[in-house]
C-alpha cells in the first residue's frame, strides 16, 4: 500500500511525496530542498521523480535532487520543453511501474500542451497537477477551452471515490469564485465552511475526491442549469456546449 504526504514549497505549491516502506517517489518538486528534507526525516530513499507538466514550480529541483540521490528515475511528459531531464517520456495511455504499482497515464493538455496526470486505479490515486484544483481548474497558458473541458471530463470519468491530489493550494480563492457563480449550490456552501475550518488549523483542503469537485467545482459544473443562466445573466455566454460552457467559466475567473 502507498501513503502520501504533502510537502509544502514556495508560497502554496504541493510536492507530493508517494511512500512504500522505505521508499519513496516525488510528484513535481519544483524545490530540491524541502524534498530532501523530508526524505531524510523519514529515512527514505528517492526512487522515482514524477512529472506533470514543464512549469519551473514543477521541474525546478529535478537536476539537484538526482545529483543528490543515484539511481533515481525520472518520469516526465513527451514533447515537453523540459524533456531533456527525464530518462523516461510518457503520454496519454501509458503505464509506469512506481514502488511496486502500477500508475495510468493520462494526457490532459490545457493549462500546458504538454501536462499529464498519473492515475493508481487501485488505491484512487489521482496526481493531477495544475489541471484540476479543488475548485478550480488551471489557466490556459498554452491550450484551448476545447482542450480543458476534454482534460476535465476524462479526470472526472474515473471513480468518485478517487482521491485528487493537485499541486497548488488554492482553495478558497477558487470557493469564493465558485459561490459568485453557483450561489444556491448546498454543497459547495458546506465546502466553504469546511475549508474555513481547516485552512484556520493551519491544516491542506488537499486531496479532494472525483465526487467533491464533481458536486461543487464550476469548472466540471458545465451541465449546471444555474450557472449557465449566471453566464447570461453577467453577458458571458457564449454558447451550449460543455467547451463553451467552460472557457467563459475559466473566462470570467482570470477577471475575478
Amino acid at each position: 500500500m502507498l501513503s502520501v504526504t504533502p510537502i509544502a514549497a514556495f508560497d502554496d505549491n504541493y510536492i507530493w511525496m508517494i511512500r512504500s516502506e522505505n521508499r519513496a517517489a516525488i510528484v513535481d518538486p519544483g524545490d530540491p530542498d524541502v524534498v530532501t528534507v523530508a526524505l531524510e526525516a523519514e529515512g527514505l530513499v528517492l526512487d522515482t521523480i514524477l512529472i506533470t507538466h514543464h512549469h519551473g514550480d514543477h521541474t525546478g529541483g529535478i537536476e539537484t535532487l538526482v545529483e543528490r540521490h543515484e539511481g533515481a528515475r525520472v518520469i516526465g511528459p513527451k514533447n515537453s520543453p523540459t524533456q531533456a531531464l527525464y530518462q523516461e517520456v510518457v503520454g496519454d495511455g501509458d503505464h509506469v511501474e512506481v514502488l511496486g504499482m502500477t500508475f495510468s497515464v493520462l494526457g490532459v493538455p490545457g493549462h500546458t500542451l504538454d501536462h499529464i496526470a498519473y492515475a493508481q486505479e487501485q488505491q484512487r490515486l489521482l496526481f493531477c497537477g495544475d489541471t484540476l484544483f479543488v475548485g478550480g481548474c488551471g489557466r490556459l497558458f498554452e491550450g484551448t477551452a476545447e482542450q480543458m473541458q476534454s482534460s476535465l471530463a476524462k479526470l472526472i470519468k474515473l471513480p468518485q471515490d478517487t482521491q485528487v491530489f493537485c499541486a497548488h493550494e488554492y482553495t478558497q480563492s477558487n470557493l469564493r469564485f465558485a459561490s459568485h457563480v453557483e450561489p444556491d449550490n448546498e454543497a459547495l456552501a458546506a465546502l466553504v465552511s469546511t475549508v474555513a475550518e481547516r485552512r484556520a488549523r493551519g491544516e491542506p483542503t488537499v486531496p479532494s475526491t472525483i465526487a467533491q469537485e464533481c458536486a461543487t467545482n464550476p469548472f466540471v459544473r458545465w451541465e449546471s442549469a444555474e450557472i449557465r443562466r449566471r453566464l447570461k445573466a453577467e453577458n458571458r455566454y457564449v454558447g451550449d456546449r460543455p467547451a463553451e460552457v467552460l472557457g467563459a467559466v475559466r473566462a470570467w475567473k482570470d477577471e475575478f
